[in-house]
């Protein structure tokens, strides 16, 4: 009796490991097929050129109870806020000094996202939590617990590319990375950005992200974070802070 009750227990061990691996892949594939359909999305509200008259209220700082963006809502709004809020030049202000960036026009979305996202103050006490020497540093991110809700409470969205304008990965650009999703698209994450330190460009990534502003004034300041010590994470052992605001 005993030994049945033992063999029963191993048999039933071995049907829940499969049950828990069949569950998994299912829940992969469906978070591969859910992320494939959202970049689908985006793309069919581009290529329609999506403009909702209701959107021309929406440019208040999205809360819970307001707006929330999204890869339907998110270019239509910025595509109004961009009108209302033409500003294009911004200060990033760090321990090292200050960083002056202008934000090209003509790449609208980029540009309204990055004004708008400095308006809400969503960029203030974020790092640039990523250093590769002689390459780029990057910001955008915190692992603090205030900026991710602030995430969640503005939305879950991803900008399309826009990297036919002419502009390159000179030194002193600033560009925005991919999204780390399933991305064959290079939809861009909105929450960071990337400025190009190598001499005299970073040419290998023209046409795969885009370029949307270019720094007017600080490249020593970009310089000094760009020799920071990091770990193997490429972060630096020492968090660089910064504040972004609109310069009047």
């Amino acid at each position: 009796m005993p030994k049945i009750k033992i063999l029963i227990y191993f048999i039933s061990l071995q049907f829940s490991i499969v049950n828990c691996n069949f569950y998994k892949n299912k829940k992969s594939s469906y978070e591969f097929k859910r992320e494939k359909k959202r970049v689908e999305s985006i793309k069919k509200n581009l290529a329609k050129n999506v403009i909702i008259k209701n959107f021309e209220k929406l440019d208040s700082v999205p809360k819970k109870t307001n707006l929330e963006l999204n890869d339907k809502n998110a270019i239509p709004f910025f595509f109004n806020y961009g009108k209302k809020n033409p500003e294009n030049k911004v200060r990033i202000s760090t321990r090292f000094g200050n960083i002056d960036i202008q934000l090209f026009k003509n790449t609208p979305y980029h540009r309204a996202n990055f004004i708008y996202l400095t308006k809400i103050k969503y960029f203030n006490k974020t790092t640039f939590h990523r250093v590769v020497p002689g390459f780029i540093i990057q910001g955008g991110n915190s692992d603090r617990y205030e900026k991710a809700k602030k995430r969640r409470d503005i939305g879950k969205y991803l900008l399309p590319p826009d990297t036919k304008k002419g502009y390159r990965h000179h030194r002193g650009t600033i560009s925005m990375p991919s999204s780390e999703i399933e991305n064959p698209h290079k939809l861009a994450s909105p929450y960071e950005f990337f400025i190009v330190n190598q001499s005299p460009g970073a040419y290998h990534l023209d046409g795969n992200y885009t370029v949307f502003g270019k720094v007017i004034k600080g490249m020593d300041v970009v310089d000094k974070i760009n020799k920071q010590k990091t770990d193997n994470r490429e972060t630096p052992l020492t968090n660089v802070f910064m504040d972004v605001s609109v310069i009047k």
